[in-house]
């Protein structure tokens, strides 16, 4: 069920030119459909053309503009934000899969950090700019013996995703204490959601695994724990922050937590899936995850405080939304 009524649609964003980098992943692709239902005029930049993402089956490529170019490439973002005017930027463009991270750090560290304050530097040039929000990670405060996780916590990534996470968060985080950018940083826990086809992430990868009527996979012990955070929520937290942002210079340069706060371990939750799917499958249990935390959730108390921000979906609603979209995935 939902856990609160969603606000209405503000008009204050029909029409306005918005820059969305990394529109074809999870959350961009969600976030550009909530913006294109809010009649605001999104430009997205693509890197590499992926034809399964649900910007593209959704239909919703052909109502926004597409720039092809990386985020590393500062002269393409300062073109795109001065010739559209943009207003809006959300930089979501990031590599995004650990394991991808720790084979080929340079790579990561290359899209994560440099594609970081490239974007950030254009839009310290650009005046038209008025709010930036930028992806972080609960990655990115590193491990923590006390939990969960608040804002003040200091970000001592380790392991090469969590420390590119660390590094772009830092740097969005200067951009707006030094040179007063109207930037804010989200810090979310584990995405899942509708559209999602990384395979080797938990959520995904089991409901596939059971529609193929095959054992579930855990490559940890299954006792690690994680937020898991509808991404629905996640892309109206990202316009909540944006709308935030435009009228208080107080946000500049400040980060904020979004999650249902919900610890839950990765057994729990695999078995939590079996049984919305009414499946009988035992998952096999690996435990060769290497280079992980083993303990992380957030407390969103700020989000909630300063933003008057709350998630909408309980876990159940969101999970039976999220397989019922992969069933009809895969029955085309």
């Amino acid at each position: 069920m939902l856990l609160t009524t969603p606000k209405q649609s503000d008009e204050l964003w029909r029409d306005r030119p918005v820059f969305v980098t990394g529109g074809t992943g999870l959350l961009g692709s969600r976030l550009i459909k909530r913006l294109l239902d809010r009649q605001a005029k999104v430009i997205c930049l693509v890197r590499d053309w992926v034809p399964d993402s649900e910007l593209v089956t959704s239909g919703n490529l052909s109502r926004i503009t597409i720039v092809r170019g990386d985020t590393v490439d500062q002269t393409c973002i300062e073109r795109v934000l001065n010739e559209y005017e943009i207003d809006t930027v959300f930089h979501l463009a990031a590599q995004t899969i650990v394991g991808i991270a720790n084979d080929n750090p340079i790579s990561t560290f290359e899209a994560n950090v440099k594609g970081t304050w490239t974007t950030l530097e254009a839009c310290r040039r650009s005046p038209a700019v008025k709010s930036v929000v930028v992806a972080s990670s609960d990655k990115a405060y590193g491990e923590h013996s006390t939990l969960p996780y608040h804002e003040e916590a200091d970000l001592k990534g380790r392991h090469p995703y969590d420390c590119s996470k660390s590094c772009a968060d830092l740097i969005a985080q200067c951009y707006g204490h030094t040179y007063n950018l109207p930037v804010a940083v989200t810090r979310c826990g584990n995405l899942y959601g509708p559209g999602d086809l990384n395979w080797n992430r938990l959520i995904p990868g089991t409901i596939r695994s059971i529609l193929r009527g095959e054992a579930p996979i855990l490559r940890s012990d299954g006792t690690f724990i994680r937020d898991y955070f509808f991404v629905d929520d996640g892309a109206n937290a990202y316009i909540t922050l944006a709308d935030a942002l435009r009228d208080r210079e107080d946000l500049n340069g400040q980060a904020f937590n979004f999650s249902n706060e919900i610890q839950i371990t990765a057994i729990q939750l695999v078995n939590r899936i079996l049984a919305i799917m009414n499946s009988k499958l035992e998952p096999l249990i690996l435990d060769n995850a290497k280079n992980e935390i083993r303990h992380q959730y957030l407390s969103a108390a700020k989000a909630r405080s300063v933003l008057n921000w709350s998630p909408l979906y309980e876990l159940d609603t969101a999970l039976t939304t999220t397989i019922e979209w992969y069933k009809g995935y895969f029955s085309k």
